[in-house]
């Protein structure tokens, strides 16, 4: 048991991370708990300190609308933690969809529905998600509003969840349906702006997954279990960082790696002297 704990343990520590924040969330929805009020969108921790999505925001003055100096500088205390620690660890440790995309991508793997060389049934580019940033603010600058939000699988599912009102539920299951039969980690890895919001601002972060070739033995259960693949294809060949903004953090790729070539680590900023 003592193991299954040590192969989980960022699996479990993300999962507490989601659910406590929906508790809390909800419960100050539904009960007035003050620890955190809101939604994903804007909140405030302890009645003091805001917290907005800035991607949200980018929308909102986009769409020529004003916004409160609170807001803004909640936006602003957001976007310098994921520019300099969190990166893209929003998707793994935050976002409530990430629970479901997961589900998926579990099921896929049992079912051994992954191929080696292709995505799945549909081939989709992983960077339409960077399209769909400039899409999202197009739209948003045309019709007014925050055009993402309106229609964003994270909010819906975020407002049923906490509100019980809204379509959140059919937007969990059509993307859980898109992930499982149609394209591997497809809604996350190909199509949400905000994640690739996330990718673009966190590429500089801190926080990275270092590796180490020497203890690899090249047995690919890291890039069998890691939502974006495609970032791990330097493993086993030479050691360094894992610095693409595309990583999630989610750690699994830390966890099944039974030789400890993969670890967290914190990105050196200044370049050793030579001697």
């Amino acid at each position: 048991m003592s193991r299954f704990f040590f192969t989980h343990r960022f699996l479990i520590l993300r999962r507490i991370s989601q659910i406590t924040l929906l508790v809390l969330l909800i419960g100050a929805n539904r009960w007035g708990w003050k620890i955190i009020t809101g939604n994903l969108t804007f909140s405030e921790l302890f009645e003091k300190i805001p917290l907005t999505d800035p991607f949200a925001l980018l929308q909102v003055f986009a769409a020529g609308a004003s916004v409160k100096q609170t807001v803004a500088v909640g936006a602003l205390i957001v976007a310098l933690f994921y520019v300099f620690l969190g990166g893209r660890s929003f998707c793994s440790w935050i976002c409530p969809v990430n629970l479901v995309t997961d589900a998926a991508g579990g099921i896929r793997r049992g079912l051994k529905m992954d191929f080696e060389d292709e995505d799945g049934f549909i081939r989709l580019s992983r960077n339409v998600r960077y399209w769909m940033i400039g899409i999202s603010l197009i739209l948003s600058m045309l019709l007014g509003v925050a055009a993402f939000e309106f229609i964003s699988p994270v909010s819906m599912m975020h407002r049923g969840l906490i509100f019980g009102i809204g379509f959140g539920w059919m937007a969990v299951g059509m993307i859980f349906l898109f992930d499982l039969l149609a394209v591997r980690n497809g809604w996350c890895g190909h199509l949400c702006p905000l994640g690739g919001f996330y990718s673009l601002i966190g590429r500089n972060r801190l926080i990275q997954v270092r590796h180490t070739a020497d203890l690899c033995s090249r047995c690919d259960r890291c890039i069998a279990v890691c939502p974006e693949k495609e970032i791990l294809s330097e493993v086993g060949k030479q050691s360094g960082t894992i610095s693409h903004g595309e990583c999630v953090l989610c750690g699994r790729c830390v966890e099944v790696c039974e030789e400890n070539a993969l670890r967290f680590g914190i990105r050196k900023i200044l370049k050793r002297r030579k001697t």
